[in-house]
């Protein structure tokens, strides 16, 4: 099969492989060879950055870019889809005209627009410095390895992957960024918030003891859905719903619950071993909402015996919660401010914004000459999620081994306009893990 076909309409269409050969690891590649030695694109201490994918999430990002420091430029825009492209262009220049420190650093100009399949490469390829990734998650282990290739930092949205493959790819992605010497950081916001921060360090330094049992929480209604269209074709459906996709979003408790997974791991400071669970689609059944679950509900076992009971729902008329908790041997803590037992204590320092200081902490480490990588911790917070999916789909228990060496590959074959059949819902008993 060729590596890139036809549509109709004339335009080329990306087939799997081609998509992840213009960032595919060479043995002889300059890639390995340039560590150190970083100098901004303007060589003037400007920091240029292009975003990828301009739905709300990506928006806000350049708006948090552009809060997080002075010496951040935003110049070049790229989307799969124009109107997208033309929403986020419209909500950034109204930002500029309301916010004079932001006109200054607001300079995206029509060449730097860039709209299709190519777009990200396109971006990549404009003379930016930092890109950031916030197109839906199944592109961002192809996205990140063309970033880091051409030599660029990285501020990436969680998930940074969907499945098996997507998460080995970004662990061989953050250790070409590390040799090159270059930044990832990933919107895991809770480990950039002072209150989390301090109250992880005290949880590290033993104010609860040793963590013997953990609980964590993201249950709340439906979140958003596009009514299909007569003109889009089965691609554009699925793409515009992302959420509702496993191939995309890796289902929500991927693409949502994993902020809290993360948190655990990061009190744990250790992925789990095993998961075993279950889920279902009780409520949101109609096809409009895909083929995902509406809720989940996974024990995790981490490498010291402890269990955690993980909890996710998106379901209307529901009690709601979003929450961590941890107890350890000598207390309980809730990770975000409060501990319990032995040691009382409460956080009361300043507060901030996280997901201004995700990307100030980016800046200032690449502006230090030491930028942060991410990269590893957020590919095992989001196998950690990945593996309680595999868990509930398949009602298997499911090991990290098993799960970081699945050849589960969720990418359609081609990325294209035109039909694409929905999967079936999983079936616990039935689908098989691969």
């Amino acid at each position: 099969m060729d590596d890139v076909s036809r549509t109709t309409s004339g335009r080329a269409a990306l087939s799997r492989r081609d998509f992840l050969k213009a960032s595919a690891i060479s043995a002889t590649s300059a890639a390995l060879m340039a560590a150190g030695g970083y100098s901004f694109a303007q060589g003037n201490g400007k920091l240029r950055v292009g975003v990828v994918g301009c739905g709300g999430r990506g928006t806000g990002a350049a708006i948090n870019a552009m809060n997080a420091h002075p010496d951040v430029e935003v110049v070049a825009l790229g989307d799969l889809f124009k109107d997208r492209l033309d929403s986020a262009l419209a909500t950034l220049k109204s930002d500029a005209e309301k916010n004079a420190d932001h006109a200054k650093k607001f300079k995206v100009t029509p060449e730097r627009c860039f709209v299709g399949w190519n777009a990200y490469q396109q971006v990549i390829d404009s003379g930016i410095d930092i890109v950031i990734l916030a197109t839906p998650p199944g592109f961002r282990p192809a996205h990140l390895r063309a970033a880091v290739e051409a030599g660029k930092h990285v501020f990436m949205e969680k998930p940074v992957a969907v499945d098996a493959p997507g998460i080995r790819s970004v662990l061989e992605s953050s250790e070409i960024a590390r040799k090159k010497n270059l930044g990832i950081v990933a919107g895991t916001q809770r480990r950039h918030q002072n209150s989390y921060r301090a109250t992880m360090e005290r949880i590290h330094a033993g104010d609860i003891g040793e963590i013997v049992a953990a609980q964590c929480y993201w249950n709340q209604g439906g979140l958003w859905m596009h009514e299909r269209r007569p003109e889009w074709t089965d691609m554009e459906w699925q793409l515009r719903n992302w959420l509702y996709f496993t191939w995309l979003s890796g289902d929500h408790i991927v693409e949502q619950h994993v902020h809290n997974i993360d948190v655990i791991n990061w009190a744990m400071q250790a992925h789990p071993e095993k998961a075993m669970g279950m889920g279902g689609r009780q409520v949101r059944t109609d096809p409009a909402y895909g083929h995902i679950y509406d809720h989940f509900c996974i024990e995790f076992e981490y490498p010291n015996g402890a269990r955690v009971m993980s909890m996710c729902r998106q379901i209307d008329g529901c009690a709601n919660n979003v929450s961590e908790r941890v107890v350890g041997t000598r207390g309980t803590s809730n990770c975000s401010g409060m501990i319990r037992g032995a040691v009382e204590w409460k956080y009361e320092g300043p507060n901030n914004s996280p997901y201004d200081d995700e990307h100030k902490d980016l800046i200032l480490s690449i502006k230090e000459g030491q930028p942060l990588n991410e990269g590893v911790q957020i590919a095992e917070s989001c196998l950690s999620a990945i593996m309680g999916r595999m868990a509930a789909y398949t009602g298997q228990v499911i090991t990290w081994e098993q799960a970081l060496n699945s050849q589960e590959d969720l990418m359609p074959p081609k990325l294209e306009f035109g039909p694409l059949p929905v999967p079936p819902v999983a079936m616990p008993g039935k689908t098989k893990f691969v």
